[in-house]
């Protein structure tokens, strides 16, 4: 998901904020382990009633088995990139970390074609930015950061 932010603190630029995209909301997800889980419990309970004693234990095992996948799945979801594109400074942060900051005009976007593919470069270092959107949210990231590093080095005139 791509949300168009305005700059910081009054800066002309723009600021875009990206997201993998979420099926599920977080109300969903928990019902979702709880329909599994549900599931596994009803499952072992027959399976005890049926003489197999070892069942509930199973299900506990299986039951903190897949809390565990979700919430790493849930986490995964959590990750995003910051893109601030001013008049003075491009910066892509993960988090709280910067790991690539330049001057706009100094900065050229690098869309590749096969896979659509998406970089940001200057003075040497590259960074590969929205890895984790489809391939026709990066067509549209590439379109943005193409204006937006347009406008911010003055080559729109």
């Amino acid at each position: 998901m791509i949300e168009v932010l305005p700059g910081r603190s009054g800066d002309a630029g723009a600021q875009l904020r990206l997201r993998p995209p979420r099926v599920l909301t977080a109300g969903q997800f928990r019902a979702l382990f709880a329909a599994l889980a549900g599931a596994m419990w009803l499952a072992a309970g027959l399976g005890w009633l049926a003489g197999n004693v070892f069942a509930p234990a199973f299900a506990l095992l299986h039951s903190a088995g897949v809390a565990l996948a979700l919430r790493m799945l849930w986490s995964n979801g959590e990750r995003g990139e910051e893109i601030a594109i001013g008049p003075r400074a491009v910066e892509v942060r993960r988090g709280a970390e910067t790991v690539f900051s330049a001057h706009p005009y100094w900065v050229r976007l690098q869309v590749a074609p096969e896979d659509g593919m998406v970089m940001l470069s200057s003075g040497g270092r590259d960074v590969e930015v929205g890895a984790f959107l489809g391939p026709g949210e990066r067509r549209q990231l590439a379109r943005c950061l193409r204006e937006f590093l347009a406008a911010a080095s003055g080559r729109n005139r």
